[in-house]
C-alpha cells in the first residue's frame, strides 16, 4: 500500500495517526504526553487525530496545532543543516 505523504504534511483533525507518526516520529512525545501511550497497538494506528483527541479529552484544534508547531519545528532544524 502507498502512502500519500502529502497527507501528513499538516496535521488534520482526519490525519491518521499511524502515517503522522510513520513520517513524523518527533510527534510521538505529545501523543504520549496526552496519554497516548500504545502507539504501537492496531486500534492507535488506524486511529485519526480527531477520535484521539476525544477519546484524551483535548481539543483537537490544540491537538493538531501542537503536532504542527513540532513538525515545523523539525523542519526548520533540518533547513539549518
Amino acid at each position: 500500500m502507498k502512502i500519500d505523504i502529502d497527507r501528513v504534511r499538516v496535521v488534520t483533525p482526519e490525519t491518521n495517526i499511524g502515517d503522522l507518526v510513520l513520517f513524523h516520529p518527533e510527534t510521538a512525545e505529545i501523543l504520549y504526553q496526552i496519554g497516548m501511550h500504545c502507539l504501537g497497538c492496531p486500534a492507535s494506528g488506524a486511529e485519526t487525530i480527531a477520535e484521539a483527541a476525544a477519546v484524551h479529552g483535548i481539543e483537537e484544534e490544540k491537538l493538531t496545532a501542537l503536532l504542527n508547531h513540532k513538525i515545523s519545528e523539525k523542519t526548520e532544524q533540518n533547513s539549518l543543516l
